[in-house]
């Protein structure tokens, strides 16, 4: 009986411990449920989670804005430091477009080094992970703080950006401390993605470049085009001189370029197979796939470099000169004007790859050196080979420069550059008098000035040695012209060239253009004056013959046959005629050009009726001379 009792007590105390067990449980799983209805996913309460989510999309945002900025500038956050082009070489190392700069992956810089600046996508993730690090600290949280939220968002972060075809990811490392009353939480990782085409554009961006350095497309399309806009090799059938005014050359040159690079695409582009105009202006090699929106520009505002050389180029006039009249009709049975002109061309063509959200742009320079793509091994050894060879990063040799006019007066606001082998240093500007500044050191360079209102200068100065330089610079003077035969004025169009003994050519070409820059020294001045015609030349057939070798074994001992040949010269109309003119040499005073009006007197020749008259007016014009007077404007 006690023994039962024993036991009966015993399982009673086991029931009481698995009631007490099961009440724990119980108690546990309540205290569970409620504690994970105030806690998110992430362990972070429910209610600090709109905080967390909010600086989610921050990150979104400005990663998006690092993305825009950075498209828009070529894969650059941080274009660096402006370098200002020149004179030699008008390209800076920034394209403005729009009013944004946006670096050149390829241009030349003001002293004609070539120079390279192609961002690598490490190099962008790089420049995007700076930007988030700074602008995530511009975070509002107001908004939350006003409704009872104490919130640490730690300075000291740590960004990693990673760039794929079709997305973007970014990894902040940082404290994000969150409270309010009894709630608290803390995040320190915060990943965020965002769909976007920026590593696409890069990649084709680069293969579009790569195109470019190997085969130079955008040169070859630049000289066709500056084979159909402008005057470079050809012949004309006439005895008066062919005639372009240079400025009206320039810009129709700037009109082709903006007019055809713009039409340019690539493969993957919609265009008409069977248009023989749509196939000439896709660059091939670059099947990117359709859908892809790629365009290239061209702005005639942009900074652009043209220099002409060649006989009778000046400032305003481009003057080809008649071959055949020299010697009189007789000689070649008809006259004709060959011209051959060498043009060095450098303009920017901006490179826009697109959709509706996004813009990945580039820029790069376009060379074309005497009629032909500028040569240029595009490698890194090549890039820093020539920058080890900028001379205008050495400007050592302290020197003053002075400029006066012929009356030895100061003259102030001339721009100076100094040349030495084949690079040009912009040097500074004159100011108060003097000019004193660092010069590469050189033998034999050579000192530009260039100043309103004055004939530009250059000048030999050995800067190794020389340590001042005074010039002196000819004022320019607007002189209007006037030409007079036997007494009277002339109506008709008439050529004035005033050729400089030191250098250069101006030319007046009347009536259109009657006024010249001139200033003083000595000129040899030519003139022809010309009146429509009707006489032409009728066409002709020659005969010519020449010994060929025989064939066979006689040819080999020297025999030969006789060959004869027929050669056609076409009628040829002449339009304009001879009527006047002649030369002279003239040492034009700055007294006499500021009066302002210079009077051409010769001789008048009688008009030609035909071919044997005009023949002799060309032989009279040969001892033909005149002479200049000059009265007030």
């Amino acid at each position: 009986m006690i023994n039962f009792e024993k036991n009966r007590m015993n399982r009673r105390g086991q029931l009481t411990i698995f009631v007490i067990v099961a009440i724990v449980i119980v108690v546990g799983i309540a205290a569970f449920f409620v504690i994970r209805g105030n806690l998110g996913v992430s362990g972070i309460p429910v209610e600090l989670e709109p905080v967390y989510d909010y600086y989610d999309s921050c990150i979104e945002n400005e990663l998006k804005r690092g993305l825009d900025i950075a498209g828009s500038q070529g894969g650059r956050i941080e274009v660096g430091e402006y370098a200002p082009g020149s004179e030699y070489a008008p390209f800076s190392n920034q394209l403005n477009f729009l009013g944004f700069p946006v670096p050149y992956w390829y241009y030349v810089s003001g002293n004609g080094v070539i120079k390279e600046q192609v961002p690598s996508k490490s190099e962008i993730s790089g420049e995007l992970g700076d930007f988030l690090a700074e602008s995530l600290g511009d975070c509002d949280f107001s908004l939350f703080e006003e409704q009872g939220f104490d919130v640490f968002n730690e300075n000291d972060r740590d960004v990693n950006v990673r760039i794929s075809g079709d997305e973007v990811r970014v990894g902040v490392s940082g404290d994000l401390i969150v409270s309010k009353e009894d709630d608290r939480g803390v995040r320190e990782e915060h990943e965020v993605s965002v769909d976007s085409q920026f590593g696409r554009f890069y990649d084709i961006a680069r293969e579009i470049y790569e195109k470019q350095k190997e085969d130079a497309f955008l040169e070859d399309y630049g000289i066709d085009v500056l084979r159909n806009y402008a005057p470079v090799d050809g012949t004309e059938i006439q005895c008066e001189p062919k005639i372009w005014k240079t400025r009206e050359v320039e810009s129709d040159l700037k009109d082709g370029l903006e007019a055809n690079i713009g039409k340019l695409k690539i493969e993957g582009d919609y265009y008409d197979l069977n248009d023989e105009e749509d196939r000439y202006f896709v660059i091939e090699g670059l099947d990117l796939g359709r859908g892809e929106n790629v365009q290239f520009m061209y702005s005639e505002s942009w900074p652009t470099k043209l220099e002409i050389e060649g006989d009778g180029v000046d400032s305003e006039l481009i003057i080809a000169e008649a071959v055949g009249n020299q010697e009189g009709l007789g000689i070649m049975g008809f006259c004709y004007v060959p011209y051959h002109y060498v043009y060095d061309l450098s303009f920017p063509v901006l490179v826009q790859l697109y959709n509706n959200e996004e813009v990945f742009q580039f820029p790069v320079s376009v060379i074309i050196d005497n009629n032909v793509p500028r040569e240029v091994e595009f490698s890194e050894d090549y890039v820093l080979t020539e920058e080890e060879f900028d001379l205008c990063e050495f400007k050592t040799q302290e020197v003053e420069v002075r400029l006066f006019d012929v009356n030895l007066n100061p003259v102030n606001g001339g721009r100076v550059s100094y040349e030495c082998f084949d690079q040009k240093c912009n040097i500074g500007v004159v100011e108060n008098e003097i000019l004193q500044a660092g010069f590469p050191q050189c033998v034999n360079g050579f000192i530009h000035v260039r100043a309103e209102g004055y004939t530009d200068k250059k000048e030999s100065f050995s800067s190794n040695v020389e340590t001042f330089a005074d010039i002196v610079l000819d004022r320019e003077h607007e002189v209007s012209v006037e030409l007079n035969l036997d007494g009277k004025e002339v109506k008709e169009r008439a050529i004035v060239l005033f050729s400089r003994k030191d250098g250069g050519t101006v030319s007046a070409v009347l009536p259109e253009v009657s006024g010249v820059k001139l200033s003083e020294g000595e000129y040899e001045i030519k003139v022809y004056a010309y009146t429509g015609s009707e006489i032409t030349i009728p066409g002709s057939t020659k005969t010519e013959c020449r010994d060929i070798p025989e064939s066979g074994i006689l040819g080999f001992f020297g025999a030969k046959d006789e060959e004869c040949f027929d050669i056609s010269i076409p009628e040829t109309k002449i339009e304009n005629a001879l009527i006047g003119g002649g030369t002279g040499e003239e040492f034009l005073l700055e007294s006499q050009l500021e009066k302002g009006k210079l009077i051409v007197e010769g001789s008048a020749l009688p008009r030609p009726k035909s071919i044997e008259e005009l023949q002799n007016n060309f032989a009279a014009f040969g001892a033909s001379r005149i002479n200049v007077r000059f009265e007030n404007a």
